[in-house]
């Protein structure tokens, strides 16, 4: 028998998602492996408190904890592993704590990278024939990624998503066609692993995984195995191609139009012009102006059913 942590976020994602998320245990209890795993259930109270609980768990050796929710929930639940793993008596467990994910949240980018299905029931049953795989997770002046961070366009996006009052893909939508046109470019310096890179950007994303969530692909080749990030450069001549941009970047191949330039590297240093908005996995951040962003190799442990 294997030790299990599920924590739910109740309140990420739409007012469907969170209704749905009440009836969550018993539908754990109903398809989850009982002769495999030995499963305990935590609700979220407050901002942060996925850390915490993630963190004990991972201290007391449990096998795996669960992120039930959205992107935001998934990153904490991976800081808290990562803190905990690294306390972790090797009396207890020779393995650190694996991040398992039902997404129940709005873009669930990191979900879909791993090809983990966004219906509950679905995901669960996954749970019982994956395995836990190492992936690389990236930090950005020491705060975890596991999908992507950035500035410029989308950081603004992501910001103006937060504080509005409903959720899914087309308040995300809404929010794009409000600020386009409005927003003004800035002038970024990009330099590490052989890279000294001026670029004056609609966007800048630094990718771990492929894409922002709801099959955004903003980073097609992007590998969670590789050791480094693909840094995604959109121009700042982008809206001229707004069109094409958009196809192009559902379809998979956003990073073969002119308005894009792709860099490749482990760790580099971005100096912006001023402080300005950013994101980590899809969550605004205060962040200073100058931003330090790496990547850890097989840092952390996941549970997928393929490998990658």
């Amino acid at each position: 028998m294997k030790n299990i942590a599920f924590i739910i976020n109740p309140i990420s994602g739409s007012k469907e998602t969170q209704s749905a998320k009440r009836k969550l245990p018993k539908l754990i209890m109903q398809s989850l492996d009982s002769e495999q795993w030995l499963p305990n259930i935590t609700f979220t109270e407050y901002a942060g408190h996925a850390v915490e609980l993630a963190k004990q768990y991972a201290r007391m050796g449990f096998d795996a904890v669960v992120a039930v929710g959205g992107d935001g929930t998934v990153n904490e639940v991976a800081q808290g592993i990562v803190a905990g793993s690294s306390h972790q008596p090797s009396a207890i467990s020779h393995q650190p704590s694996a991040l398992g994910i039902i997404p129940m949240g709005s873009g669930n980018g990191f979900a879909r990278h791993l090809g983990i299905s966004i219906r509950p029931q679905k995901a669960i049953e996954m749970i019982n024939h994956s395995e836990p795989i190492s992936v690389d997770y990236g930090l950005a002046n020491g705060r975890l990624f596991v999908s992507t961070c950035g500035t410029g366009f989308d950081a603004l996006i992501a910001d103006h998503f937060a504080g509005s009052n409903k959720r899914g893909f087309s308040t995300y939508l809404q929010n794009i066609i409000h600020d386009a046109f409005s927003y003004q470019p800035q002038n970024y310096h990009i330099v590490g692993d052989g890279l000294d890179v001026t670029h004056k950007a609609f966007l800048i994303t630094f990718a771990n995984a492929n894409q922002w969530g709801y099959e955004a692909l903003i980073a097609p080749k992007a590998s969670i195995q590789d050791g480094k990030m693909d840094i995604m450069m959109m121009s700042s001549h982008a809206l001229l191609g707004s069109a094409s941009l958009a196809l192009r970047l559902f379809a998979g191949s956003i990073d073969d139009s002119h308005f894009m330039d792709t860099l490749r590297a482990k760790e580099v240093t971005l100096f912006r012009e001023e402080a300005a908005p950013f994101h980590i996995d899809g969550d605004p951040v205060e962040m200073e102006k100058d931003i330090h962003i790496k990547i850890v190799e097989d840092g952390l442990k996941v549970l997928a059913e393929k490998r990658f």
